[in-house]
């Protein structure tokens, strides 16, 4: 199978599709690219293109940006320049135009946000994960420790010489907006390759807008880790940028308690009264460094820090439930989908107070590689499918690899007229974990009757292996939860019928 692939089709945010034809050209389409292990997490592409050779060229310009710019940036890579340039001391060192701009960007954020923001983080977050091996809470000592070290002057740049002279030995990571940094200029890289229109690029949850037309974007909800569920805001963008930070898919687990792996490196204590920032601005490094930053400081400090920054829009929600935005934030929201009213079934119904979490985590491949294809539907009694949950593949000529799902033509339609288009902004997820949810509501809309039913998941990989589970649960109401066996596409799945957390 040629590996450069046409994505199609699906449901859902996990979902991929072929989008529909552009109202500039008759001839361009939306390609849509989608890998796991890049940045340590997933990576979306959506190319919109006269053809797919066009499409094709653009994923290679983009990803070849994005592993050129990993191999300077990388604070994982021993081998990446800055890793490199972090194991000298004292010595002016000549640096890539990249490493360069981004330590100067470090030291303009680092004084905006009066230290909110600090590549020197790293120190903190060693602390809190040294904390969790040990399961205690880190030492007061410890952390003052850590807060000092933060404290210091890291680093000495030279304009004229391009240089940049490493001065403590304190632990650094340029990951607060290195990502949309690089995502950005992938993005740039694509739009520049002929009969490219528009370029989407989406790693990990921070997108980039660039070329023609506008993007629809989905914004997580923080209070729930499903690719399906509902978001907290629908945007649509153009030519701009949007980061999203939070501590709800990260973090250190001690004493029965989550800690957020984002920190306060003023106080060495993990941040948590804001639960998602996200933030939209032409600059898409500013886009990334205002969404960890506000994840950080006082609503009244995120105001003012956005306010010096032009065409800067952000959404926080509060610990507490409560949702703060920039003066313009509502300007930038999509037009509300209709939704039909479904007609209610007779006799009892689905309790709605509960719902099913499929988790599943994908086989870890070494290095960058394709998702596979996936589907997961559930089947009454009558083995009628009364609903799919996702559907993901790519090339719709080897869409019946998934032989389960592609069996029978009233699974096939109810992937019609799905909402498949909008790309998703959320907190970093690690690459291959997914959560999807089922409310008990068929494809219409309606609540199922409580009884028994069957949850499938299906996953075939070009080239790769097959995997098929399928489990019947009785939905009357009583929780359950149900470990299934790994294979060899998805290395472990489990069903949690359980009570919704209000």
């Amino acid at each position: 199978m040629k590996p450069k692939s046409l994505v199609v089709g699906g449901i859902a945010v996990l979902l991929l599709c072929l989008g529909a034809t552009s109202s500039t050209s008759l001839r361009r389409r939306t390609y849509i690219f989608n890998y796991e292990n890049v940045l340590g997490t997933s990576l979306e592409l959506k190319v919109g293109a006269m053809s797919p050779g066009a499409a094709e060229l653009a994923e290679e310009a983009a990803l070849g940006e994005i592993d050129r710019e990993a191999k300077i940036l990388s604070a994982w890579d021993p081998a990446s320049e800055f890793s490199r340039w972090e194991r000298t001391r004292g010595k002016a060192v000549p640096v890539s135009p990249e490493l360069f701009e981004v330590l100067g960007l470090f030291d303009q954020w680092r004084e905006r946000t009066d230290g909110a923001l600090d590549a020197s983080a790293e120190a903190v977050t060693r602390v809190w994960k040294r904390a969790e091996a040990r399961h205690t809470l880190p030492s007061e000592e410890e952390l003052a420790a850590a807060v000092v070290a933060v404290h210091q002057r890291h680093w000495q740049l030279d304009a004229a010489g391009r240089t940049a002279t490493h001065l403590s030995g304190t632990p650094l990571a340029l990951n607060s907006f290195a990502k949309s940094y690089i995502a950005g200029h992938a993005a740039d890289a694509a739009l520049a390759e002929d009969g490219v229109q528009s370029v989407v690029v989406n790693i990990g949850g921070d997108l980039v807008v660039r070329g023609e037309g506008t993007e629809r974007v989905a914004v997580a909800d923080p209070k729930s880790d499903a690719e399906n569920a509902a978001p907290v805001a629908e945007l649509e963008i153009r030519d701009r940028a949007i980061a999203t930070s939070g501590n709800y898919r990260r973090g250190e687990e001690i004493g029965g308690r989550h800690y957020s792996h984002i920190v306060d490196p003023r106080t060495g204590m993990p941040a948590e009264q804001i639960l998602s920032s996200t933030v939209v601005a032409t600059n898409p490094a500013a886009a990334g460094a205002m969404a960890t930053a506000f994840s950080v400081l006082a609503p009244a400090e995120s105001r003012r820090v956005a306010a010096a920054i032009p065409g800067t829009e952000y959404l926080l929600i509060a610990r507490d439930g409560e949702r703060i935005m920039s003066p313009g934030w509502t300007l930038l929201a999509a037009a509300a989908r209709p939704v039909p009213t479904p007609v209610p079934a007779p006799g009892p119904v689905w309790d709605d107070s509960m719902e099913l979490t499929i988790s599943v985590d994908l086989a870890r491949l070494e290095g960058r590689a394709r998702r596979p294809y996936f589907a997961a539907w559930v089947e009454d009694g009558d083995k009628f499918p009364v609903r799919t949950i996702a559907l993901w593949y790519q090339r719709d000529r080897w869409l019946p690899e998934l032989r389960a799902w592609y069996r029978s033509d009233r699974l096939r339609a109810m992937a019609e007229g799905s909402d498949i288009t909008r790309s998703v902004s959320s907190a970093t997820r690690s690459p291959g974990h997914y959560t999807l949810n089922w409310d008990g509501k068929d494809n219409q809309g309606k609540l199922v009757k409580p009884g028994k039913y069957t949850v499938y998941i299906e996953c075939a990989r070009e080239h790769g292996g097959y995997d098929l589970f399928h489990k019947e649960i009785d939905f009357n109401g009583t929780p359950e939860k149900i470990q299934l066996p790994g294979g060899r596409e998805i290395a472990s799945a489990s069903l949690d019928y359980h009570k919704i957390a209000r």
